[in-house]
């Protein structure tokens, strides 16, 4: 009888866990599909909102005025700003090629400087 006992108690205290469980995922899976959707509904509306004014350039049409930077050396380490908390992590870029190397963090565009 003890054991019969010992054993219900054991399977009402995993009961109880198991629906606390299944409870908290569905909970969690509706906070997750809601904040998702929220969270795209505010973008979209951003990007709407950003699109309409057309009077305004695009951050990469004002990232291609600026020319490209001439370089000495072969290798260049950009980090999009002189004040580091401006900027982005560095990007070690190569200049072996004949048209300008981008940075892929700031688009900014480095070419290498020959002096013959």
């Amino acid at each position: 009888m003890r054991a019969f006992l010992l054993s219900s108690a054991m399977a009402m205290t995993r009961k109880p866990a198991f629906f606390l469980l299944s409870n908290l995922l569905k909970t969690l899976d509706s906070f997750h599909a809601n904040s998702n959707s929220r969270n795209l509904s505010l973008i979209s509306n951003h990007t709407a909102k950003w699109m309409q004014d057309t009077s305004k350039k695009s951050p990469m049409e004002l990232i291609n005025e600026v020319p490209p930077i001439k370089v000495d050396g072969r290798i260049v380490a950009c980090e999009g700003d002189s004040n580091p908390a401006l900027g982005h992590p560095i990007e070690f870029i190569c200049l072996d090629l004949k048209d300008p190397a981008v940075c892929k963090y700031c688009g900014l565009r480095y070419v290498q400087h020959h002096h013959h």
